[in-house]
Order: C-alpha cells, then structure tokens, then sequence
C-alpha cells in the first residue's frame, strides 16, 4: 500500500515585495479615503474598510488574486493579514481604485473585469491628475451580473447605494459626501485638524472653569472676612 500524501499548505502572500510606487497626490488621495471610509463605519462592526490588501479569490490559487486601492465590504471588522473570499463568504461591496499612469490599463480592463467577475456591486475610478481617464471619475454598477456605466449628475458626482455616499470631485480631489445629510466626510488632515481644534476648545474651556473656581473662592474668602 502506497503512503498517503500530505497535504501540503498553501502560501497566500501578503505582499508582492514591490514599493508602492505612487505619487504623493495618489498615495495622499488612498489614505484619505480609507481614513474618511473608517471614521464613517467606526461604530459599525459588521463594515470593514482596507486599502491595499490582497484579496485571494480561489481557494488554493495564491496566483488569483488582486489588490484594491480602496474597498468595503459588509462583514465583521477586524484586521486582516489578507482577505480570502472564500473565508470571508462575501466579495466587497464597493471598491474605488485611484488610477495612474502605470495602473490605468489594468484598472480599466483586467481588475474591472475581475470586480465584475467576484460580484462586487460597485466599482469607482478616478484620475487625480485627469491625464489617463476622461471623465477623470467614472463608476459601474453591477446589472444582472455585467457593469454598466454610471449617470453622473449634472456636477459630475456619482452616486453609492451600497454604502449612500456620492463621490464628488473639488479642487482637493476626490470627496465623499453622505447622500442623506448634504455633509462631507472629513480627509485625514481635515479629521485631524478638528480633532486639534475640539482638543484646544476643550482645554480652554477647562481653563476658564478653573479661573472661575478660583474667583469663587477668592470672592467667598473676601466676604468671609
């Protein structure tokens, strides 16, 4: 009789050993997203956002995989090493990829159709620089399993119903805006920026608390003499 095999494990790696070769406007634009995207679902638990994170799509294929600039995906939210569809049991719902000189080919025909292939209901690109993409941000929705290109309104915003953001561009770049309330979400520098300006408010606020307890005091030690 013949010895059985062993299985042998699969290495799913988690990086491809390659520097993120971007621009700073790229770089800058991916990690104000996710961080917008974050602060959106802090308190959701079942909502998960990534950015650059392998996503394997074949069990035992670590060749089957891509790498979203952005997505979010509705299942539980902890840190992942890489994320493995057939783990998770869902695809993202949303994925945004910001586009270059080196990526536009790829992100407009080889990772749409992979998006379109893996079920992902949305799928958004945009040019920071508006060199390789006209218009500079485009979205597809998924109908009846194909994409079909989104109607932007009339300023050119495009709409989420998976997540009920619009995404808009200003002159910072790609902005998201609740669809609901009209209210931006805050970029990383402009989230940190109130962040300092609630700390400052809360500190002087402490101050003059304390100034007015001294004052009390010092009233009250006066009319008791």
């Amino acid at each position: 009789m013949g010895a059985i095999p062993l299985r042998q494990d699969i290495i799913y790696p988690e990086s491809d050993g390659q520097p993120l070769g971007e621009t700073d406007i790229h770089i800058s634009e991916v990690v104000d997203l996710m961080e917008a995207l974050r602060d959106r679902y802090r308190d959701q638990s079942d909502v998960y956002v990534a950015a650059n994170l392998f996503l394997y799509y074949v069990e035992r294929n670590p060749r089957a995989v891509v790498c979203p600039d952005i997505f979010v995906a509705k299942v539980p939210k902890y840190l992942r090493r890489t994320y493995k569809l057939w783990e998770e049991g869902k695809g993202p719902c949303m994925v945004i990829e910001v586009t270059s000189r080196d990526t536009y080919r790829e992100d407009t025909v080889g990772k749409r159709a992979c998006y379109e292939a893996l079920g992902v209901e949305e799928y958004f690109l945009h040019d920071p620089l508006g060199e390789y993409l006209d218009p500079p941000l485009q979205g597809f929705r998924l109908v009846q399993g194909r994409y079909v290109s989104m109607e932007p309104d009339r300023d050119g915003s495009l709409s989420s119903l998976t997540t009920g953001l619009r995404l808009r561009l200003d002159d910072a770049g790609l902005r998201l805006v609740d669809a609901a309330t009209g209210e931006p979400l805050l970029r990383g520098q402009e989230a940190r920026d109130e962040a300092r300006q609630a700390r400052q408010e809360r500190a002087a606020r402490k101050a003059a608390e304390a100034e007015l307890a001294r004052l009390r005091r010092e009233l009250e030690g006066r009319k008791a003499d």
